[in-house]
């Protein structure tokens, strides 16, 4: 009999699986007893690490006070305003607002189609093409299926939307060439600042200003895809920090919680609000029924606090560097082939006789989680919380497993 559980990402065959059920920091225990360095944080997301009481509590007092109430016309609640606004203060967005859903894949459709109203409403219906690059991973809802540049994602799903393209990953000549034939019509362009699931790829030099100029040159938005990057994982507040580029809209997720409760946003700059704005009797018609919750704003305040309370996004930079220059030395050895990233996100790239799920699954043998992409890539992406001597273990099983030992 088949596993009541359909899990994701998965072979719906499968039936053994690891089950855990404790953390602490960026420290693990499934059902075993077995205990792991969570290395990728389980899927990007954990900044504070695990187990964090503080985290909590706060979302306890919520849902004893009131776990929530719609923030449809014409309510609000006050912890959605709350956490607009310390977002808001966070935003490389001058002067923007923010729009609260439930995840990234929510975020990334809630900006696209965003982009494709407010150009109807600046007076531009025709503007309706979304670009995004290839090796982009934008979530699995049909909008961000349709953005996705990896093309396995899209297999078996039928008609996706329309008038979604994608160009070359790094040739910035490429979105040149699509924009001057196309760009009258073009709402968007969509891209990870550094594209992570897809295999934690640093932008080439010169793209993104260049993404952003080509933009302002044909009237159509930047839409960054921050769902990874967001919340320090660069060593800044956000991609947009990190690289000085700013978008027209930003989508963020994942870090924004430390994964404690599920919420995902989109900052809406100036130019698309003030298409927005412009019509008082324009009426928004999109949201969700978990936009604002307030429980999981709880989550998100008190995360943000540790955050800026604890240094995290300076840790950041120390785990990015001691992670960076530990594959980077491993690379020098010939034990692996290159290596890809930035802040505290990184990638070891492999050799054509390594196969990264092989190495992962040694790995988890060996007490260490990291994420296996394609079949050349083992990425990393540990809670800010981790300890140097766990970076430094990671590292060692990493190595060891790399060697097939």
């Amino acid at each position: 009999m088949a596993e009541p559980l359909l899990h994701a990402f998965a072979k719906p065959s499968k039936t053994d699986f690891i089950r855990m059920v404790r953390g602490s920091g960026a420290l693990l225990w499934d059902d075993k007893g077995n205990e792991y360095i969570d290395a990728i944080g389980s899927l990007w997301y954990s900044q504070v690490g695990h187990g964090n009481a503080e985290i909590a509590d706060a979302v306890a007092e919520q849902i004893r006070t009131l776990e929530t109430y719609s923030i449809f016309d014409p309510f609000t609640n006050e912890k959605a305003e709350q956490l607009a606004t310390k977002l808001v203060s966070l935003s490389p967005l001058p002067d923007s607002r923010v729009f609260l859903c439930g995840s990234g894949s929510e975020a990334i459709d809630t900006a696209m189609k965003l982009a494709r109203v407010a150009h109807v409403q600046a007076g531009h219906p025709e503007k309706t093409i979304i670009i995004s690059r290839n090796r982009g991973y934008h979530g699995t809802n049909y909008g961000g299926t349709s953005a996705q540049g990896l093309p396995l994602n899209k297999i078996g799903y039928g008609q996706l939307l329309p008038e979604v393209v994608q160009v070359d990953s790094d040739n910035i000549e490429d979105l040149a060439s699509f924009m001057k034939d196309n760009g009258t019509r073009v709402a968007a362009i969509i891209t990870e600042p550094l594209q992570g699931a897809g295999g934690v790829y640093p932008p080439a030099d010169g793209y993104l200003e260049g993404a952003r100029k080509l933009c302002d040159q044909y009237g159509a938005l930047l839409i960054f895809d921050e769902v990874i990057t967001g919340f320090g994982r660069l060593g800044t507040w956000f991609a947009a920090n990190y690289y000085n580029v700013v978008p027209d809209m930003l989508c963020f997720a994942k870090g924004v919680t430390s994964g404690y409760q599920p919420l995902g946003g989109v900052f809406i700059g100036r130019t698309a609000l003030n298409a927005l704005e412009r019509d008082p009797d324009f009426f928004l018609r999109h949201g969700y029924t978990y936009s604002g919750h307030s429980a999981v704003c709880a989550a998100a305040l008190k995360n943000l606090e540790i955050i800026e309370r604890d240094g995290l996004i300076e840790r950041a930079k120390h785990v990015g560097k001691r992670l960076s220059d530990g594959l980077h030395s491993l690379a020098a050895d010939g034990v692996i082939d290159s290596v890809r990233g930035a802040g505290a996100i990184w990638a070891a790239g492999l050799k054509p006789d390594q196969n990264c799920v092989t190495i992962r699954d040694n790995m988890i043998k060996r007490g260490v989680i990291a994420r296996s992409i394609n079949a050349d890539t083992n990425a990393f992406c540990p809670p800010f919380v981790i300890t140097d001597q766990q970076i430094d273990k990671l590292l060692d099983v990493f190595a060891a497993a790399a060697q097939g030992k």
